[in-house]
């Protein structure tokens, strides 16, 4: 595996960021802030989203893998953070508090921190729920171009959209007394696979870390038709990785033979490609917050310098675990065997959706017997669930996913 040795973040790195945030920053973020809204403006889209994705846009074109990472917390840490906020949080005297409001509130204040091992020993699970109560389990993978950590968005995305599917479930009294106290003993648990992000790893060794995080799942007696697997971006790679590996065992990871198909596979504005020549980095380029040139070094950081050799031989014998869009669709033949049904949803307005139309109607194409869902979503750009997280609320993006997990969980 390329592996790559990550130094301290030196005290030249420290100066030098320290005068790019005092000269440079803000010029970068009024340009990106600018350039992002009023693009939008001008399509006529939401301008409070878009101005979320003007500031994202400004971090991930003007600041490097390395001093990201030194001004975030890690996954881990953000985990923690997250959760002791979560359960402290409380409803305020006057607050209009919906019924997904209250029942995400009541499940935040059981969130207990519960991180698993993973035998590398620099992967874990962290789960969020009761894994011991749960019936059905979501296996997350967060997105971030594989150089950023967990964004509490990530957190919040699936407490409200996956753990809160029970909840939801509860409050339908539509059965007999014994269906409908069934549906309220009924629990989700959701386990985020922490991985290594690059430069510090490259590919394949995110891709051997999920396959551990599944084989860890399986191991533990979950049944692989009670377990739904996706992720964000660079999230939603390596699930299509972990995809292409349940389907071509790759000789690095840790083979995997399911008894059953999982419920569910969800990629969400997927990045599946290295290409960034497609129409839509043309038509979304300075309205998304992705852009060709960080796309490229994201390229770069998972499948470049001592990952090239290995990766540019993989696409050219037809071998797509790292980039699947960038081999032939039969790459993806015999789906039904790893799942009945996959969601993939990009935005209109963003770089990377054309890829993933693409991909998705091929595959389609090639697996009748899977219910392939493409969601092309007209006032959205990259990633507009991971919005709704950071905003703690129940946009339509967080909604739509909460109806497609609860109809493959509860079939």
């Amino acid at each position: 595996m390329a592996s790559i040795t990550n130094p301290p973040f030196s005290g030249w790195e420290k100066a030098g960021l320290a005068l790019q945030l005092t000269f440079a920053a803000p010029v970068q973020l009024l340009y990106n802030f600018g350039l992002v809204v009023s693009r939008a403006a001008w399509r006529g889209l939401p301008l409070g989203d878009f101005a979320h994705c003007g500031f994202i846009r400004f971090v991930l074109c003007n600041a490097s893998a390395r001093q990201v990472q030194y001004l975030s917390p890690p996954t881990a840490a953000m985990y923690e953070l997250w959760i002791n906020g979560r359960r402290n949080d409380k409803i305020e005297t006057g607050d209009q508090v919906t019924p997904d409001d209250a029942a995400c509130l009541a499940a935040a204040g059981r969130l207990q921190h519960e991180v698993e091992p993973l035998p590398d020993g620099a992967s874990s699970l962290l789960w969020l729920g009761n894994r011991r109560r749960a019936t059905k389990f979501v296996y997350f993978l967060h997105g971030g171009g594989y150089t950023l950590p967990i964004q509490p968005g990530h957190l919040e995305w699936c407490l409200r959209a996956y753990i809160l599917a029970a909840a939801g479930r509860a409050r339908q009294k539509n059965g007999s007394p014994e269906e409908d106290q069934q549906k309220r003993e009924e629990e989700v648990a959701v386990a985020v696979l922490q991985y290594t992000l690059s430069p510090g790893a490259q590919y394949p060794t995110q891709l051997c870390q999920a396959a551990a995080g599944l084989a860890h799942l399986l191991a533990s007696g979950i049944a692989p038709g009670n377990i739904v697997v996706g992720g964000d971006s660079a999230g939603a790679n390596l699930t299509a990785q972990l995809v292409s590996h349940l389907l071509h065992p790759h000789a690095l990871a840790p083979r995997i033979k399911l008894a059953a198909p999982l419920a569910g596979v969800f990629l969400v504005s997927p990045w599946v490609s290295a290409r960034v020549d497609t129409a839509s980095f043309a038509e979304n380029d300075g309205v998304d917050m992705l852009s060709a040139s960080f796309v490229r070094s994201a390229n770069n950081h998972i499948v470049g310098g001592a990952a090239k050799a290995v990766f540019d031989a993989e696409v050219a014998s037809g071998e797509g675990w790292a980039m699947p869009a960038d081999v032939d669709a039969s790459w993806w033949d015999r789906l039904r065997d790893v799942t009945p049904a996959l969601y993939v949803t990009v935005g209109k307005h963003e770089v990377l959706r054309d890829q993933g139309v693409v991909f998705t109607e091929a595959v389609r194409r090639r697996n009748a017997a899977v219910d392939v869902r493409l969601e092309v979503m007209d006032s959205e750009a990259h990633d507009f669930i991971l919005l709704d997280g950071q905003a703690k609320r129940d946009g339509d993006p967080t909604k739509r996913m909460r109806a497609w997990a609860s109809s493959v969980l509860w079939p």
